[in-house]
């Protein structure tokens, strides 16, 4: 089975730096699995990785979409996969980074997608029925034939929510018994999944101090020139946190302050529902930086347990 890592956990904890580290060690190339930093236009409130901060280490999936197109599962699922061909190609290690656990689940467990092409028109009448009445009629109507799905997905993951209702228009079935189908798939790759935490306290203070560091870099400028450019706040990129509240705020139906406070607040909350979805996740390793005195030590962990599977055969001290 060919090699696979992959390194999660919630928004802020801390996976870009790490994952440059352990690239280099591994000589692996990266393939982002973020629903976000996909696309370009986008760089302060997705906190996206800069090319000097790669230190020559390939990402894929990174600034390659314009705002404007659609990105989903599906989506992802084959640009991450045409992606492993071209590493596997040049014998590396595909190294899996980002916090959309759905994401990596598809990836990691080849789930198929086939039967959710869609259906355009009962799409667009959900979509035009969320802008009428809100988001809240459509998470009713899903939790009318699918109350599983709405335990996972959020009332204003709007875009998820449409899928989930498309799904059972088309199949008859939830989209919930479908993935939990899927799900129970065995991987093809020999993975090791490390998930990335830190005490809630401290990932919370990070959380918010991440917020203040987007404003002063400049969020709302990079959303008004967004705006300006002819982005609507109901696209898929504009629903991203920090987006779709910056995007009140240019409306006037928030303050500033109020502003940044609901950014941190869904942040926390986003980072909340991340770690409840890889805590269900087979086969992790839940990696808690508090137990650990340095990220030298971390590697040293990671390594280890690299070295155990198989997917890394050089020495650990001697890297650190």
């Amino acid at each position: 089975m060919k090699p696979m890592v992959i390194l999660t956990g919630p928004t802020a904890v801390g996976k870009t730096e790490l994952s440059i580290r352990l690239a280099k060690i591994l000589d692996a190339e990266i393939i982002s699995a973020d629903s976000m930093q996909v696309y370009k236009k986008m760089d302060i409130g997705t906190a996206k990785i800069m090319p000097e901060e790669m230190e020559g280490i390939k990402h894929y999936l990174v600034d390659e979409l314009d705002p404007k197109e659609e990105f989903h599962v599906a989506r992802f699922q084959q640009m991450a996969k045409d992606a492993l061909k071209e590493i596997y190609a040049k014998g590396k290690i595909p190294l899996i980074v980002g916090g959309t656990g759905f994401y990596i689940q598809s990836l990691l467990y080849d789930i198929d997608f086939t039967k959710e092409d869609g259906d355009q028109e009962y799409r667009k009448q959900l979509e035009e029925k969320a802008k009428r009445e809100g988001n809240d009629s459509l998470y009713e109507m899903l939790k009318q034939v699918d109350p599983k799905s709405t335990e996972k997905i959020h009332k204003n993951n709007v875009k998820r929510v449409i899928r989930a209702l498309e799904f059972y228009k088309l199949n008859g079935y939830p989209i919930s018994e479908h993935n939990e189908k899927e799900a129970a798939k065995t991987s093809p790759y020999n993975f090791a999944y490390f998930v990335l935490n830190h005490k809630r306290d401290i990932l919370y203070d990070r959380i918010n101090r991440r917020v203040d560091i987007m404003v002063e870099q400049g969020l709302i400028d990079e959303v008004k020139r967004l705006k300006e450019e002819g982005y609507e706040k109901t696209m898929v990129s504009m629903q991203g946190i920090g987006y779709r509240q910056v995007f009140e705020y240019l409306e006037a139906n928030l303050s500033l302050e109020d502003t940044i406070e609901q950014i941190k607040k869904d942040t926390r909350h986003f980072a909340k529902r991340q770690l409840t979805w890889f805590g269900r996740e087979k086969e992790v390793c839940m990696v808690d930086k508090s137990q650990f005195g340095s990220e030298d030590e971390i590697l040293t962990y990671m390594l280890t347990i690299l070295k155990e599977k198989g997917i890394y055969d050089g020495s650990v001290k001697e890297l650190l």
